[in-house]
Order: structure tokens, then sequence, then C-alpha cells
């Protein structure tokens, strides 16, 4: 697929700002990697992957989510063996892995990233469910701008659900207020990183207008 392709004789080319090369690397061509290469993550792709995905919009700019870089042997191996099934393999075998977490208490931040409405802080000061429940949706959507970021700086992700969220938070977030809830193996893609792309809905059936 690529941006020329024409939908119900919808053109896509004709309504992006972006180079084919641009759109192609970030949403057309993209792949979820389930293989990588043995060519390192550099700490400078690290950061650029933070630099770009914290410019993301979340409510109220909270910024909830937390990363933690797996690198050494001995991290890896923890992270492993917390992994379900296949995605063992697949983590122990991917150059970098991250951990995504969200913080519990981000409202503790909020008069620093929220300064306008700094006294907002309060109603989340006993209110658990709703820094629970804004964290999740928010660390939710900071994930997706990681993934995005990891394709901007030329990686591939494959990001997982299937681990043992409890044992994760108590060997790599202990004494903190983190609550772990992606895990995403980065790098280059490797010999047959990819699954058949699976069908996408049209535009008809996922979109109504009012």
């Amino acid at each position: 697929m690529s941006v020329d392709v024409i939908v119900d004789e919808f053109i896509l080319q004709d309504q992006l700002i972006l180079n084919s090369e641009a759109v192609d690397t970030l949403f057309l061509e993209a792949r979820t990697a389930n293989a990588f290469t043995d060519e390192p993550v550099t700490e400078e792709q690290m950061r650029a992957i933070y630099e770009l995905t914290k410019m993301g919009p979340t409510a109220m700019n909270i910024q909830p989510m937390r990363i933690t870089w797996v690198k050494s042997e001995t991290a890896r191996a923890t992270l492993v063996s917390h992994m379900a099934g296949g995605n063992a393999a697949k983590t122990a075998a991917a150059p970098m892995a991250a951990i995504l977490s969200f913080d519990t208490h981000w409202h503790e931040h909020l008069p620093a990233l929220f300064p306008h409405a700094a006294e907002r802080k309060a109603a989340f000061d006993d209110n658990e469910a709703a820094r629970l429940s804004m964290g999740n949706d928010n660390g939710h959507l900071q994930a997706a701008y990681f993934i995005m970021a990891a394709r901007t700086v030329g990686l591939a992700a494959g990001p997982m659900a299937g681990f043992n969220t409890l044992g994760v938070d108590a060997d790599f977030h202990g004494g903190t207020t983190n609550q772990t809830f992606m895990v995403i193996n980065l790098g280059k893609p490797g010999e047959n990183a990819w699954h058949d792309r699976r069908p996408r809905l049209d535009y008809e059936v996922a979109t109504t207008t009012v």
C-alpha cells in the first residue's frame, strides 16, 4: 500500500502534507515486528524516542507514562521470566525492551505541568480511582506516541500485553508508584519479522457522521 492508493475514488495523497516516504514509514508500510537484527538500539535513539513521545497531548498535560529501558543481561533475563508464551523468546532476542508503566501519583507533577491551574492537583489527592483511570488512559495514549516515535527514528516496535504484570512491577517498580501496562521490543526488523497484514475496517464501517 502506498500514499497514491485510490479507495473508492478517494486519493489519499491529495490530503497529505507529509511526503510519501514519511507516511509509509509511520503508517502505510510500518508493521509490528516479531523479530529483529542484532543491531543495537543506541542511547541517542532512546532519548529521541522519549523527546518525541513527550510532545504528544495528554489530558491536562499529565504525562503519566514512565519508561524503563531494559538493557543489561540480568534485567533482560528477569523480564523474560515474566513474559508469556512466545513473548519470552521475542523479548530475549530483541536488542532493546522497554517496560511502559504509568505513575499512579502523576498528580504530584500537576503544578509544574499545568501551572495555570495548579490548584487542580488537590482534586486528585484523595481520588485514587480518578488517578488510576486517567493514568491508564493517558499512559496508553502515550504508548501510541512511543510506537510512532520509534518508527520516526528508524526502528520497529513490537508491543505486547502477554506478561505477568504483578511480577514485572515487583521486580522493576518496587518502591515506586509506577504500574506496568505494556512491554515493547525495539530494533531493526530482522528476517521474517512480519505476519501477513491483517484486514482493516473500511471508512464506512468504522465512522459515522452526525
